[in-house]
């Protein structure tokens, strides 16, 4: 289905299948797109099993959800993978063209972004001339975050052709999701000690997301296993080791919690 290049093949499609995705919010959960390595060192718990720069298909409910990744507001992750390349598939909306760049936000069925396409060469200025409101366009670029607000820096903004392609898109995120999911499981089965470890960094770094920092009545464990995608029992332990330790409290009752690093 997918070449070599990160490009898809697959013959013509047809304007229904992209309104069949769009139409329904397309595919909603939270997804990953690479396997991560579990690692023994510092790493704060983020896996790195390919590199942040490695350029990884979202949506853009993935992106609005996706945790600091660190002190670092400008870094992300997802479901403790790193992220900062990224790839969108979705529809064109708000262009508008300035003597530098061009603004427009995009509209994948799950979510809007805004993206921004500085113009430093005639070939880009041409490549934005060719796409306009109501195309279906394929973005690759850099994931920002400005004042709490995220947005796309794209260095590529291709029309779709082929309606394939976005149906691709959508399957190639579910696909690389749930090979994320079985390696999650994997990962606690048989590394011990470290997996704990990087599932303890993950769930401080949701409480210290500035979505949720300013929560009065702070988040339960519920919250945290459906946004992480992790077991149950898992979450269940790591939460009560940071109870004994005093890194969260209640607040409301026994199932909310906040950190005390938070106030």
């Amino acid at each position: 289905m997918y070449g070599g290049g990160g490009h898809y093949d697959g013959g013509g499609g047809g304007a229904a299948n992209a309104n069949s995705l769009f139409g329904g919010g397309g595919f909603m959960p939270s997804q990953s797109t690479t396997v991560p390595e579990s690692g023994g060192g510092g790493g704060g718990g983020l896996s790195k099993g390919r590199n942040a720069q490695t350029l990884l298909p979202l949506t853009v409910k993935q992106i609005m959800d996706a945790a600091q990744a660190s002190d670092d507001k400008s870094n992300f992750a997802i479901n403790g993978v790193e992220v900062s390349t990224v790839r969108l598939v979705g529809r064109m909306l708000g262009k508008i063209e300035r003597v530098t760049d061009v603004q427009f936000t995009l509209d994948d069925g799950t979510g809007k972004i805004d993206v921004n396409r500085w113009e430093n060469e005639s070939s880009d200025t041409k490549e934005m001339a060719d796409v306009n409101d109501g195309n279906y366009v394929i973005v690759n670029g850099g994931l920002k975050g400005f004042q709490g607000k995220r947005h796309v820096v794209a260095y590529s903004v291709r029309r779709v052709t082929n309606f394939n392609d976005i149906t691709h898109h959508f399957l190639h995120c579910i696909h690389v999701h749930l090979e994320l999911t079985r390696s999650k499981a994997a990962a606690f089965s048989g590394s011990g000690n470290t997996a704990e470890n990087d599932v303890s960094s993950l769930i401080m770094n949701v409480f210290h997301d500035p979505a949720i920092i300013d929560r009065e009545d702070g988040i339960t464990e519920a919250y945290v296993i459906e946004r992480l995608k992790l077991p149950k029992d898992i979450v269940r332990k790591v939460f009560q080791e940071h109870i004994d330790a005093g890194n969260i409290y209640n607040t409301i009752d026994d199932l909310h919690f906040k950190s005390a690093l938070n106030g």
